[in-house]
């Protein structure tokens, strides 16, 4: 899992404008733990080629902007450490051409 969207689950599951009975802290923290039992679980940072895949992306997208530098950011993680599958809902991420984007929520299977 990009490390980036460990943040953004903390960030979320834990505003109350989000959320009426949002987790605390220690709660999103502790629901993350059980991630780590998963036998082949990895938190994905970056890299030295880091630099190099956010700027190969830019070039492909053709001038990104704003909200979609979030995605940018995972894409880029995920190049760098050879994933090509993500599980998402959300379909910007179709516009990555290496990426095959797996919807869960439509039933797609991964």
């Amino acid at each position: 899992m990009p490390e980036n969207v460990i943040y953004e689950f903390l960030r979320v599951a834990t505003h109350p404008r989000v959320f009426p009975q949002p987790l605390r802290a220690s709660e999103a923290v502790h629901f993350l733990d059980g991630l780590f039992c998963v036998r082949n679980f990895q938190i994905l940072g970056a890299t030295d080629r880091h630099w190099e895949s956010l700027r190969g992306l830019v070039t492909e997208l053709g001038e990104p902007s704003g909200n979609l530098f979030f995605d940018v950011h995972t894409a880029a993680l995920m190049r760098e450490h050879g994933i090509r599958r993500i599980a998402s809902a959300d379909n910007d991420f179709a516009k990555f051409s290496r990426l095959e984007l797996v919807n869960p929520i439509r039933g797609d299977r991964v």
